[in-house]
This record gives structure tokens, C-alpha cells and sequence, in this order.
């Protein structure tokens, strides 16, 4: 059976030609501090995986994710604490870099197959089994360098899964061909998993992590921020990726412009003549709390408020939801004298409520705007300022996920 244990690790590289001497950089270091020429790629990560465990590896670019995999495979050393590994090991990392393209992909699976620890007459007992989980019968005794990238993804993984690795290590390669392969490879990882094997995965994919994982770690600049049950550290991760994003998201940039007749201020994320204004937009959850997070099937109610100094007939005010590629999935829009406003003077508020979001895990923006009432133009639109992060985990694609179940059902006789 296999088995991971990382205890304390840490892992520190050394820019070139900084000409600092070693005394100096050991110096440094006791008290505590960062040298100019060196970084902490890992610090004091801990973990273990047991046997048929499967833990995720989160956290963004630079995280320390791959530093740590290739800690665990055996290639570098560590600056400071221990890795164990015990059991036969696999690894689906740099999928088809290896390959010798002038070979056959045949010869290639020969020769991958020896280097991850199998004889010869083992890896030829087992050809027949590979070519077919690659889809490549009618290819496999072409060079390399005829095929695509897909083919030589889909020869690579199929040579990796057919070792019996008993510790598997992964680093984002789940997105291997069309879909129904990818679920192929899934599955046979989860075999794995049920065999005993200890599988250690790293992916951007918050989905792909709380389906297969156990538990998961969240890196951070090299650290551990969180480990714990594979959804609660997810959840953690993505809500801290939405919150810097907003704290990057770029003030608004003032321009004026004229169009049929009415000023307009322009803004990057803002237009309208102005003559009414949004003053506050408040996204509440079911609590009445501001929020700029929810979770899949929770309800949203957003608040506009307004002011205007004039009296204004009957304004219509609008309520988008889009994606962040701008994709619009809800317009909705009323006329003031539906709300029993003929005219509007002064401050006022009005509000929308959405009795649950069924939306997929990802970013959108909530886009609010308040117009003449024959909509001539905007007195004050908001574009992307109000961002909203839905947490979803749960299977589905796409962007909407209502509450749904399947069943197995009686055929009904034509026409009927």
C-alpha cells in the first residue's frame, strides 16, 4: 500500500548573479529575513495522503503547488524537513514531454513503460489494454511526430494509468481530450483510489477537487493557509479568489460626452445624464446582510437607492445579471408607475428579490440602471461595479444549475 507523509517541508531557491556570499544570505536567514537573491517556494507544508486516500492541492499561480509534487517525486531536495514515500509510483505530470517523436507511438509506450518501473514483457502484456484506453488502434504504429497534441495527451495518460502506481501523483493534466475521455481518465483514477492508492492531485478545478478529494490543502505564497474536508477549503479558496479580485477591480475614469441632446457623464463602469442618481446599490442575502458571496439555491435582493432633485415621470428602473465574458442571463426592468410612482422626487429606494440563484460556481456581475421612461437614455447606469461570487458545488455545467433529480421512468406507447 501506498503512503505520502511531507512533515515541515520547506524548499528555498537562489537567484544567479546576485554575488552575494553565502555567509551573508546564512546571515540573513538566521535573523529571520529575505535575502534579495533567493525565495521560499515552500514553507513549513505539512501533509499526509494514507492508503485510498486521494487529497487536493489549491491555491493560484506561484502557489507552490508543482514545487511541492516535484518535492514528493523525488526530483530536488528539500531545503528543510522530510518527505516518505513507501509503494510503486506514478505520476501524470508533463504528459508526452518525454516522448521521442521520430518513434513510433508503440515504441514510445515500450519505452515509457520501463522508465516507470515495468519489464519489458510486462509493458507488452499490457499494449493491447493501453492502445484501446488511448483510442489509437489505428495510430499506434505511426511516428509521434504524426500526431496531434490530444493523441499524444491520450498515449501518455493511458501508459501512466497502466504502471499500478500505488501513489499516484497528478498536476492538472484531467483535461486530457473530448469529454467522454476525460471522464475515462477520471474514472480510472477513482479505481485507483478504491485499490488503495495514495493520489496526491493538484488542479485549478475547485469541481474536479471536492468530487475526487478527501481533503484538500489551500497554498498560498508557499504556506499552508487552510487543510481540512476537500468542499470547506475550496469554499475558502474560491471566496478569497473573488475578494481579490474586486479589491483589483480599476476606480472609474470621468469623461463627458453628448448624445441626442443630453449631457452625459461617462465613466468606465458608469454613464447617464445624471439627472437622477443611484446612490447606493446594496446585494443582501436571506439574513438582509450585504453580501458579495452566495451559495448555489440562496436567495438575492438588491436594493437601489436613489435621489434626484427634479420631478421625473414615471423612470424605469433595471436589474442585469451577466457573466463576467458580459453574457447577460437576467434582464428584468419596471416602469416607476407600476410600483405606484407617477413621479419621482428626492431620495427613494426600490428593490428586486430573487428567491434562489441556480447558478454554477463562478463570478457575475449584478449591472443596475435607471431611465428616462420612454427609455431615451440612462439618468445613472452601473456597469460591473457590483460583483457577485456564487459558490456551487455539486455536479453540472454550464452556467445554470436549478434543483433537479434523475429517475428512472416507464416509455409511454406513441401519441400518448
Amino acid at each position: 500500500m501506498g503512503r505520502i507523509v511531507v512533515d515541515s517541508l520547506f524548499k528555498r531557491y537562489r537567484y544567479r548573479g546576485h554575488g552575494s556570499s553565502s555567509k551573508t544570505r546564512n546571515a540573513v536567514l538566521e535573523a529571520g529575513l529575505r535575502s534579495k537573491d533567493e525565495f521560499w517556494a515552500l514553507r513549513d507544508v505539512s501533509l499526509e495522503v494514507a492508503p485510498g486516500q486521494m487529497v487536493g492541492i489549491v491555491g493560484a499561480n506561484g502557489a507552490g503547488k508543482s514545487t511541492l509534487l516535484r518535492m514528493v517525486g523525488g526530483v530536488g531536495r528539500p531545503s528543510a524537513g522530510r518527505v516518505r514515500v513507501t509503494g510503486r509510483m506514478g505520476a501524470l505530470l508533463e504528459l508526452g514531454s518525454d516522448f521521442h517523436h521520430e518513434l513510433t507511438g508503440r515504441e514510445n509506450a515500450v519505452i515509457g513503460g520501463i522508465v516507470a518501473g515495468l519489464t519489458r514483457r510486462e509493458v507488452l502484456a499490457r499494449m493491447d489494454s493501453i492502445v484501446d484506453f488511448a483510442e489509437l488502434d489505428d495510430f499506434i504504429d505511426s511516428p509521434v511526430r504524426a500526431y496531434s497534441a490530444g493523441m499524444m495527451l491520450r498515449l501518455a495518460f493511458a501508459i501512466a494509468v497502466h504502471t499500478d502506481p500505488e501513489v499516484l501523483l497528478i498536476d492538472e493534466v484531467l483535461a486530457v481530450g473530448d469529454a467522454a475521455f476525460r471522464r475515462k481518465c477520471i474514472d480510472r483514477i477513482a479505481q485507483f483510489r478504491r485499490d488503495g492508492c495514495a493520489i496526491l492531485l493538484v488542479t485549478h478545478e475547485a469541481q474536479i477537487a471536492v468530487q475526487l478529494c478527501d481533503s484538500a490543502v489551500w497554498l498560498s505564497k508557499g504556506a499552508v493557509m487552510q487543510a481540512g474536508p476537500a468542499e470547506a477549503v475550496v469554499l475558502e479558496y474560491l471566496a478569497s479568489t473573488a475578494a481579490e479580485t474586486r479589491r483589483r477591480t480599476p476606480l472609474d475614469w470621468p469623461t463627458r460626452v453628448t448624445a441626442d441632446g443630453a449631457e452625459l457623464q461617462m465613466f468606465a463602469t458608469r454613464f447617464g445624464s445624471m439627472e437622477l442618481e443611484v446612490t447606493d446599490v446594496r446585494l443582501l442575502d436571506s439574513t438582509g446582510f450585504r453580501c458579495r458571496q452566495l451559495r448555489r439555491g440562496e436567495s438575492l435582493r438588491v436594493e437601489i437607492d436613489y435621489r434626484t432633485e427634479q420631478v421625473l415621470a414615471s423612470p424605469i428602473f433595471s436589474v442585469q445579471i451577466r457573466q463576467e465574458s458580459g453574457a447577460v442571463l437576467f434582464d428584468g426592468s419596471i416602469q416607476g408607475q407600476q410600483l405606484g410612482m407617477d413621479t419621482v422626487r428626492g431620495p427613494g429606494s426600490v428593490a428586486v428579490t430573487f428567491e434562489r440563484l441556480d447558478l454554477n460556481n463562478g463570478l457575475y456581475h449584478v449591472d443596475v440602471g435607471v431611465y428616462r421612461q420612454d427609455w431615451a437614455y440612462a439618468y445613472d447606469y452601473h456597469w460591473h461595479v457590483y460583483d457577485l461570487n456564487v459558490l456551487s458545488i455539486g455536479p453540472g455545467k454550464g452556467v445554470v444549475n436549478p434543483p433537479h433529480n434523475w429517475e428512472r421512468s416507464r416509455p409511454r406507447a406513441a401519441g400518448a
